[in-house]
């Protein structure tokens, strides 16, 4: 589906503020520019929480936070805990890493089991729940396993860093119901659009500011009479 006009760009795009460098104040200045850009959601690091919903209170821009970031590696007990407490906080998007240690030691069962779980709880709660994996660390067959196992558990996003082949091979395993969001620093409009064609169907993104002013010139350009 073609980007016809800023919002349906804008309502695709979430702002991505989990930097470890971020102070509080840099926080707030991202969750503000998220709301002046109208975009879907802001994501924070799990102690801004209860900043983001404070400050989006009121706000159509959805407060989100990642759970067992970066890396998946926290005990499923934990990672549990960490959900509730996000979702008890205000949280209402939550990107669930999945393990990619257990995924390369073929643990799929753990894998299976902890997705589950969290669903279950996400979904009691109305919460969108996104289904995070580092593509980079595994080979083509661990990445098909793994998007079997997001089916398997309904999640309603699968989160991935924004190559070109790694959107391709997971919207081919993935059924059409659950979404492809693309993480990460994209450079232009242009890779958006490459993106949105091959299948992703959100933008997580720090470069937020600057995407969508080159998107709006850009139609601008289009559009003259429109300006």
């Amino acid at each position: 589906m073609a980007l016809a006009g800023y919002e349906d760009l804008a309502g695709i795009v979430v702002h991505w503020l989990v930097r470890p460098e971020l102070t509080a104040a840099q926080v707030v200045e991202g969750l503000e520019l998220a709301q002046r850009y109208k975009v879907a959601g802001a994501t924070v690091r799990p102690c801004d929480i209860d900043l983001a919903a404070r400050v989006l209170r009121g706000s159509p821009v959805k407060p989100a936070s990642v759970c067992g970031f970066p890396h998946g590696w926290q005990n499923t007990g934990v990672k549990l805990y960490e959900l509730r407490d996000l979702l008890r906080r205000g949280a209402r998007e939550v990107e669930w890493t999945v393990a990619t240690s257990m995924l390369l030691s073929r643990e799929f069962q753990h894998v299976q089991t902890e997705l589950g779980q969290a669903v279950e709880i996400a979904r009691a709660e109305g919460v969108v729940l996104k289904a995070a994996l580092d593509t980079a660390a595994l080979d083509d067959e661990l990445k098909i396993i793994a998007c079997r196992s997001l089916e398997r558990a309904e999640v309603t996003f699968a989160s991935i860093p924004p190559v070109m082949d790694d959107v391709k091979l997971v919207r081919k395993y993935l059924p059409e119901e659950i979404g492809i969001e693309v993480r990460g620093e994209l450079d232009s409009v242009e890779q958006v659009l490459d993106l949105r064609d091959s299948g992703c169907a959100r933008i997580a993104t720090g470069t937020t500011a600057a995407l969508l002013d080159a998107f709006e010139a850009r139609l601008r350009a289009e559009n003259p009479a429109n300006g």
